[in-house]
């Protein structure tokens, strides 16, 4: 349904069926991801982590809150303050994203293949994609940085699909770009996409991983049964996973669709309205939630959203410092990252590890 009103996600799944057609030539699977979550207060005063969504894509910071303990540590010796410094948790995800990747790069077998970091052409978030870069490096696996304007000018594939761009035979492409509409620049964009899809290389994440991370399907596995035919005969498993999903309702067209607009229209605040993108700042909150299905509540276009319980964390006060803005008390909540890298090699999971967090705080 999705699919239908919504060409981004449609050119996505195009890809996807194209490749599912096509005989694979690739069967290892990198997997560098982030969790998130909210802690979440009831009426009746407990609290439970909810996950807000999964980044299966360019899932970013693992870089930057490597560096974050040494400065709360820092900053709380300063401050005179040893025995909290003490109470800082080691973290360190770059260097466990970037085993996932070594080990991926190894599976591939060539040592003159590289690692291509695919990025945009102004990166504002170049220092967390270095430190995973110079973990790399550390291990002598050699990194290339491009776009995909070089993907289109200089990518080909040999007769048996492996990946060369300008020259380099390329082992992995880590996408730190393609997530986002207005990242596909032009048709040859797109044909970057499906050449990188169709080729040797191990893609992270793949077509069908980058798919498995939209709100829709987030939606699809909170529906009764579906978690069950992951873990057939692990009922605690399900239920301490089901235990994490926020309520999620489907805008599909028909009764079911029906009523979750009348539910939303009728109390806009306790809901949040999810279209199918990633990079943040995308979702639609209180009375704009009105305005939209008010415009939308009989037409298709509606499918393109999924609506979920909003979680109720309770802030704290903080103090954030911005370049260019007054120092002052804020009211602030908190957002718990959790990393995780995995590579599979056709049914056997060969490495899956927790590598670290992420704790975010930002203004309420």
């Amino acid at each position: 349904s999705t699919i239908k009103v919504d060409d981004f996600t449609a050119r996505l799944f195009n890809i996807y069926k194209q490749v599912q057609q096509e005989h694979r030539p690739q069967s290892i699977v990198l997997g560098l991801n982030r969790s998130d979550y909210m802690l979440d207060h009831s009426p009746d005063g407990g609290t439970s982590l909810k996950q807000i969504e999964i980044n299966t894509i360019a899932a970013s910071f693992g870089g930057l809150a490597s560096r974050t303990p040494d400065v709360h540590r820092h900053i709380l010796k300063v401050a005179n303050l040893p025995e909290e410094s003490n109470n800082v948790l080691d973290n360190n995800p770059a260097a466990g994203l970037a085993r996932g990747l070594a080990k991926a790069w190894e599976l591939y077998g060539s040592e003159r293949a590289v690692v291509m970091f695919l990025v945009e052409d102004v990166q504002r978030n170049i220092y967390d994609h270095r430190f995973v870069e110079n973990e790399l490096w550390k291990r002598n696996i050699p990194v290339i940085r491009r776009q995909f304007e070089d993907v289109c000018r200089s990518g080909s594939l040999d007769e048996s699909r492996r990946l060369f761009v300008d020259g380099h035979e390329i082992a992995i492409v880590y996408f730190r770009n393609g997530y986002m509409p207005q990242n596909y620049t032009s048709e040859e964009s797109w044909e970057a996409r499906l050449m990188m899809e169709r080729s040797l290389a191990v893609k992270c994440p793949d077509i069908s991983t980058h798919l498995a991370g939209t709100k829709k399907v987030q939606q699809e596995l909170a529906q009764r049964g579906v978690l069950e035919r992951f873990f057939p005969d692990e009922p605690e498993t399900v239920a301490q996973i089901r235990a994490t999903f926020a309520g999620l309702y489907t805008l599909d067209m028909g009764e079911e669709g029906d009523k979750t607009v009348a539910m939303a229209l009728a109390n806009p605040d306790q809901y949040v309205l999810k279209p199918q993108r990633e990079g943040g700042g995308n979702n639609i909150y209180g009375t704009e939630i009105c305005e939209v299905l008010e415009n939308l509540k009989s037409s298709t276009e509606r499918t393109a959203y999924i609506l979920e319980d909003k979680i109720q964390p309770v802030p704290v006060q903080n103090y954030l410092l911005r370049p260019g803005a007054p120092l002052k008390l804020n009211s602030c909540l908190s957002e718990l990252g959790v990393f995780g890298a995995y590579v599979r090699k056709g049914k056997d999971m060969v490495f899956n590890e927790c590598v670290g967090h992420l704790l975010r705080t930002k203004s309420s």
